[in-house]
């Protein structure tokens, strides 16, 4: 996805990722504690406090197929590695990009989706059209997702890094920075609900989200390409696709 984090995995970093995940999950068992950072739609957001969308009715599909309870736990994006490294989260599905760097420390499921990265503007903005035209522009990123990556790899751009989807929202629609770069379709979503915005479609970064796994669950990992497959085959798939993404 979405996203990139660096090699930043260390147990003093884990400590404070995982504040605000109560407690310990409990080991074994039927449960399936799921990492997920529910700000980014339509794959994982809050509606009225629930958190919902095409990830999070992924994974509770796999986890009846595997006989698993699901159970959310929603943190910041560059929490979700480390937490799942201090065993506070057995798995992660929040549009995660499964890319080399990753993989150096956890498994990855087959991808379930193929994503791109999108500029957003004001809707009075005639001077940007692609990446070539952000150099020595203000550009707001999240931290940690694969738009942060892709915009500090432009030279002279004045990178605007926020903690959330919101908050790089906001900042825009406040005129703090000149665009936004994010994800296709949660770029689609905010340009489809805020008339001021405008949605610059490009094909670059493309990338495949997957469900992160830790190294030593290599049952687990078979167990979730086994369901992803039967999801895949069986039309349940092809419904959340239709649902989330063919309005």
């Amino acid at each position: 996805m979405r996203k990139f984090i660096g090699s930043v995995l260390c147990a003093a970093l884990a400590v404070f990722a995982v504040l605000g995940v109560s407690g310990c999950k409990k080991s074994g068992g039927d449960s399936l504690y799921v990492g997920t950072n529910a700000e980014f739609a339509p794959f994982e957001y809050l509606d009225n406090g629930t958190i919902v969308g095409f990830d999070i009715e992924l994974i509770n599909e796999i986890g009846r197929l595997i006989g698993k309870e699901i159970v959310i736990k929603n943190m910041a994006f560059d929490g979700l590695l480390p937490a799942m490294q201090a065993k506070k989260i057995d798995i992660i599905i929040a549009g995660m990009t499964a890319d080399d760097e990753r993989r150096k420390s956890v498994n990855f499921t087959d991808p379930y989706f193929t994503s791109k990265q999108a500029i957003l503007i004001d809707s009075g903005t005639e001077d940007i059209k692609t990446f070539e035209d952000l150099p020595g522009r203000d550009v707001g990123v999240v931290l940690g997702y694969t738009g942060d990556m892709v915009v500090t790899d432009i030279p002279e751009v004045k990178v605007q890094r926020y903690n959330a989807t919101s908050e790089a929202i906001m900042a825009l629609n406040a005129k703090k920075v000149d665009a936004v770069v994010l994800d296709y379709e949660p770029a689609k979503n905010y340009a489809k609900y805020n008339e001021n915005l405008k949605l610059i479609e490009t094909d670059l970064a493309r990338e495949e989200y997957s469900i992160a796994v830790p190294k030593d669950q290599g049952e687990l990992l078979g167990q979730i390409n086994k369901a992803l497959e039967t999801i895949k085959g069986n039309g349940t798939y092809d419904r959340l696709m239709s649902k989330y993404f063919n309005e």
